[in-house]
């Protein structure tokens, strides 16, 4: 059975989410703050976690980033009371795979959750390396390199990335790399495509002239592994 842990302070939400996703037929766990958080997902790994930002004490930062530092690569989605771009884009960095901004609505919310275990369950990566200009995949260990350092993804970046590779130079849809990455429908369209590919150029490219990872106007983005003339 599929494991799901929440870590949130407001007991009524958390309850009503519980309710729901065990309806669903998920086996939930409930903790209250972020210290609770980490020991119930060391004791018992769940499959995904759902993780509110504002927690008391050890906010859901922290936790988020506990979680990625001993290793735990469960897919995150995170709740956030604020709709700032920045809090999405930190919670990102950190490991965040998915988010959803308070109010929410459940059915969303369980939307995100299937999709989140749907793409873990079947998630494949074939084998071997790529490269393109300075940056180095290996698609076996799931490890990047730039002129020869490691560069640290988050899970959802490069399973982006990876996405972005398949397409050899061809266009790829924020739509298409949702449904493909995440798991998502139309009817769950957010900016998380990108906000991601905004990672992947920081860590990858160069954010204010791409030369690699590249927007295509009003259609999407695509890979080009040689340098784009200027």
């Amino acid at each position: 059975m599929t494991r799901v842990l929440i870590v949130e302070d407001n007991t009524d939400l958390a309850y009503g989410l519980r309710n729901n996703l065990e309806i669903e037929g998920y086996a939930v766990d409930v903790a209250t703050d972020g210290t609770e958080g980490l020991v119930r997902a060391a004791d018992a790994p769940p499959d995904l976690v759902i993780l509110d930002l504002m927690l008391p004490g050890l906010d859901g930062y922290r936790v988020l980033k506990a979680l990625r530092d001993r290793g735990q690569q469960m897919p995150v989605l995170i709740l956030t009371a604020h709709g700032d771009e920045a809090d999405k884009v930190r919670g990102f960095r950190l490991g965040a795979d998915d988010y959803v901004t308070k109010p929410f609505g459940l059915l969303e919310l369980m939307a995100r959750v299937a999709a989140l275990i749907r793409r873990t369950a079947r998630s494949t990566t074939p084998e071997g390396r790529e490269q393109f200009g300075d940056v180095e995949i290996d698609l076996r260990t799931r490890s990047v390199s730039r002129h020869g350092t490691l560069v640290p993804l988050t899970p959802m970046e490069f399973d982006l990335l990876v996405a972005l590779l398949r397409r050899d130079g061809a266009i790829a849809g924020r739509l298409e790399l949702l449904q493909e990455v995440w798991g998502h429908t139309a009817a769950v369209l957010t900016r998380t495509v990108d906000t991601h590919i905004a990672e992947l150029r920081r860590k990858l490219d160069d954010p204010a002239d791409p030369r690699h990872i590249l927007t295509v106007r009003k259609a999407g983005y695509r890979l080009a592994r040689r340098r784009v003339p200027t």
